[in-house]
């Protein structure tokens, strides 16, 4: 929240922003082998990327030897754009060597896959704001999903604009029409079906807005553990050859 640029940035000087001191005492304490860190896009550039350079500086003073990227959901599968710094740190500097960020997906699930059939009718919108939304805008694409920026100005697009917790509850709706439901936002989020629906609209808004991109965070985890996995094996392989 410190760097979100939704937020009053405040960046080290919030003390949420200081929690990143917190991680780097962990790291140390705990060694583990390696990490993958997720946080606004804005984390990356804020005061110039003097920020993240001390970020850097304090991981690589506990050991470890970083690369950071831009990852986006739009770019693995999901139909939203959510753009995160991600940073991933090994305790064995070579494993980095064997590190690629994940390939990005030339195609998302489209919003038909995503939207429910039949919403509850309480998730539309009243017609004063229905036709306010289609006086100021007309979609190319259908299905869409609507977007009303903090200047007041309203895009559409086939997919969805990132999820925030804190947002108006129309800040992003379905063909200017109506808001997205649970399910829909966790399907946005790539949670997975069986994932239950725990809580009220406002706390689901919450917990998804809040909630990392699952395919993303993965395909960056899964090329985490193939770098540590593939140095060790060549490892191995180079003391085979030459026992």
């Amino acid at each position: 929240q410190p760097f979100s640029i939704i937020g009053d940035r405040g960046a080290m000087s919030d003390d949420r922003g200081t929690l990143i001191y917190e991680i780097v005492r962990i790291l140390r304490a705990k060694q583990p082998k390696a990490f993958v860190l997720e946080n606004v896009r804005q984390l990356s550039t804020i005061g110039g990327g003097a920020v993240m350079e001390r970020i850097l500086a304090s991981l690589s003073g506990a050991g470890y030897a970083c690369d950071w990227s831009i990852m986006n959901a739009l770019h693995h599968g999901l139909p939203q754009k959510r753009e995160r710094t991600i940073i991933v740190g090994f305790l064995r500097s070579s494993n980095l060597g064997f590190f690629r960020w994940p390939e990005r997906k030339k195609k998302y699930k489209p919003l038909s896959e995503i939207l429910e059939a039949n919403p509850h009718p309480r998730y539309f919108v009243s017609e004063r704001i229905k036709n306010k939304r289609h006086a100021e805008h007309t979609a190319t694409v259908t299905p869409s999903i609507w977007h009303e920026n903090k200047a007041g100005n309203v895009s559409s697009h086939p997919f969805s604009c990132a999820l925030r917790a804190g947002a108006s509850y129309n800040y992003l709706l379905v063909n200017g029409e109506r808001r997205l439901t649970p399910r829909e936002q966790l399907r946005l989020q790539g949670f997975p079906e069986r994932f239950d629906v725990i809580g009220n609209d406002s706390q689901i808004k919450k917990q998804t807005g809040n909630a990392v991109p699952v395919p993303m965070v993965r395909a960056a985890i899964r090329s985490v553990l193939h770098a540590a996995s593939e140095d060790a094996r060549r490892n191995v392989q180079a003391r085979a050859a030459s026992a």
